[in-house]
C-alpha cells in the first residue's frame, strides 16, 4: 500500500511541476502582453509622432532581398515616413557575414519606396531584440522612437526598449490571417520562450551586445 501511494505522489508532484513550467511562459507573456497595451498600434494612423521609426530585421533571402515579414515591417515604416509620423528611420539587423546583410536591403527596399538615404540609419550589429534596442540607445542615442514589427514580437520589442531607456511605442504589421498557420505557430511557440529570455536580460543579466562601439548618434532628429 505504502509503494502504491508514495508512487501516486511521485506522479502528482511531476504533473504538478509540468503544469507550472507551462503555465509561468504563458503568465509571463500575458504580462508582458498588458505592461505594454498602451503603447502598441495597429493602424499606422493611431501612431503618435515620433522622431524616429526602429525597424527590426527579420531575415533576406539568397539573392539578398528581403523576407515577406521584413518587407511588411519596412512598408510599415515607410508608410510612417510617408504621413510625417516620423523623420528618420533606424534599421536595426544581421550582418554578421558579409553575404548576409539585412540592414543593406531593408534600406534597398525602403529607398525605392521613396525614403531618402539621408533620412536612414542602419545598425549592422542588431544581432537580437535585446541588441538593437540596447544599441539604439547607447549607440545611436535614441530617446523616444516607434517600433515597427509582426503583431506577435511587438509586446517583447516594446517592453524590452523601454526597460533599456527608449521610451517606445510600436506599430504592429500583419502576421496571423497573413502567413502560413504552421508558420505562426512556430513563430509564436518561440516567441513564449523569447519572452522569457528577454525578461532576464533586461532584469538580472543586463549583457553588453556582441558589439558596442563608440557613439554615433543620428543627426537632425
Amino acid at each position: 500500500m505504502l509503494p502504491k501511494l508514495f508512487l501516486l505522489n511521485q506522479r502528482l508532484i511531476f504533473l504538478a511541476l509540468v503544469l507550472i513550467m507551462l503555465l509561468i511562459p504563458l503568465a509571463l507573456n500575458v504580462y508582458v502582453k498588458i505592461a505594454t497595451s498602451k503603447y502598441r498600434y495597429k493602424n499606422p494612423e493611431d501612431v503618435p509622432e515620433q522622431p524616429i521609426a526602429i525597424v527590426f530585421g527579420a531575415g533576406v533571402w539568397e539573392d539578398g532581398t528581403p523576407t515577406p515579414m521584413l518587407a511588411d515591417r519596412v512598408q510599415g515604416a515607410v508608410n510612417l515616413y510617408k504621413t510625417g509620423s516620423v523623420k528618420k528611420i533606424l534599421m536595426t539587423g544581421d550582418n554578421g557575414t558579409p553575404d548576409y546583410n539585412e540592414v543593406k536591403a531593408m534600406q534597398e527596399y525602403a529607398i525605392s519606396r521613396g525614403v531618402f538615404v539621408d533620412d536612414i540609419t542602419l545598425d549592422y550589429a542588431g544581432f537580437s531584440t535585446y541588441e538593437s534596442c540596447y544599441r539604439a540607445k547607447e549607440i545611436f542615442g535614441i530617446t523616444q522612437a516607434v517600433l515597427v514589427t509582426q503583431s506577435y514580437h511587438l509586446p517583447r520589442a516594446v517592453y524590452t526598449c523601454r526597460q533599456l531607456g527608449v521610451d517606445a511605442t510600436g506599430l504592429g504589421t500583419p502576421d496571423w490571417g497573413k502567413f502560413r498557420n504552421d508558420s505562426m505557430r512556430r513563430y509564436s511557440l518561440r516567441e513564449l520562450l523569447a519572452v522569457l529570455k528577454a525578461l532576464l536580460e533586461v532584469h538580472i543579466t543586463r549583457p553588453r551586445p556582441t558589439f558596442l562601439g563608440p557613439f554615433e548618434g543620428i543627426s537632425g532628429r
